[in-house]
């Protein structure tokens, strides 16, 4: 092998210049050996392949939702908003003149609890004169509490003074019988007033009909 290359580059740099020529040829085969060697490397690396069409088969709930394990939780607002829907579906349909009923609501923000807290209020007054006799008056305020608990059977828990209901954005109601107008105001009366929804945040639809 060795003579082989010999041989060569002795007819690569056989003329003028051929020195130049040899470093050329020696780096050509440099390269081209790395080649080779990547090649042969390459061929004994597996790759797995992903498969797209697996990939887009995720619904979008599901890309929606956070997964903790296999199993989805529900947000607290999808909570509040189901229990929603299935109050208002089940009253409506009970309704002179109200068929089935689906019912969307989308709500703002959670409930709000608020509770006792136990607040102290200071304030005291500073009042100092300068050496041109100017006063100035420094008043300083501050204020400090914590949360009151009452205790049954070694539990404790806050007293609550106020829970504020989460607020609704908007109500859609598509509604067998709907189409009736009479049977709309009523739909629309229960909505509004049950669920204290200003009345430009509630659609109700009458239901198309099938076949």
């Amino acid at each position: 092998m060795g003579r082989l290359l010999g041989i060569i580059e002795k007819w690569v740099g056989g003329e003028k210049g051929g020195e130049k020529r040899i470093q050329t040829f020696r780096w050509l085969l440099i390269i081209g050996l790395i080649g080779v060697i990547l090649m042969i490397m390459n061929s004994f690396i597996n790759v797995d392949s992903i498969d797209d069409s697996q990939s887009d088969r995720a619904s979008p709930e599901s890309a929606s939702l956070p997964v903790i394990g296999e199993e989805k939780f529900k947000l607290p607002f999808d909570e509040y908003e189901e229990q929603y829907e299935m109050r208002l579906k089940e009253i409506l349909e009970k309704i002179v003149g109200v068929g089935n009923v689906d019912v969307m609501v989308t709500i703002e923000s959670t409930e709000e609890n608020i509770v006792f807290e136990n607040k102290k209020d200071s304030q005291q007054v500073t009042n100092e004169k300068d050496t041109n006799g100017a006063t100035r008056h420094i008043t300083d305020v501050s204020r400090s509490g914590e949360i009151v608990l009452f205790e049954v059977e070694g539990n404790k828990t806050p007293i609550y003074v106020k829970k504020i209901k989460p607020q609704i954005r908007g109500v859609i109601i598509v509604a067998n019988g709907a189409e009736n107008l009479t049977v709309k105001e009523m739909i629309y009366d229960s909505v509004r007033k049950g669920l204290e929804v200003p009345g430009h945040r509630i659609q109700i639809n009458p239901r198309k009909q099938s076949g």
